[in-house]
């Protein structure tokens, strides 16, 4: 997950610079209005169920806790179940695909 930068000093012992060694897949930052959206769902990462074929979605019911948590308002909080859901079918197709491999 987190590794440290090399110090400036290590990279002058190496003939290099900080440009030279520059992150080439930066993490990736949403737009604005699905901000709270990946937000939550980073945080419901220990949330899936399960079942003897895998995973199967996550439990809606600390989705719904967590999103009144964070402040989401209570208007925007359908909206941003259905952003949710479509990260929630990817992240399946993606799981599925990997036990496949």
């Amino acid at each position: 997950m987190y590794e440290p930068r090399e110090s400036e000093s290590d990279l002058a012992a190496l003939g290099l610079c900080a440009e030279d060694v520059a992150d080439e897949n930066p993490v990736p930052v949403p737009y604005p209005e699905n901000a709270d959206a990946c937000a939550l769902f980073r945080r419901m990462a220990t949330q899936w169920r399960a079942g003897m074929g895998g995973a199967t979605g996550l439990d809606y019911g600390p989705v719904l806790e967590v999103m009144a948590l964070m402040g989401v308002r209570k208007r925007d909080r359908l909206l941003t179940l259905d952003k949710i859901r479509v990260m929630e079918a990817e992240a399946l197709t993606c799981m599925r695909e990997a036990v496949e491999d």
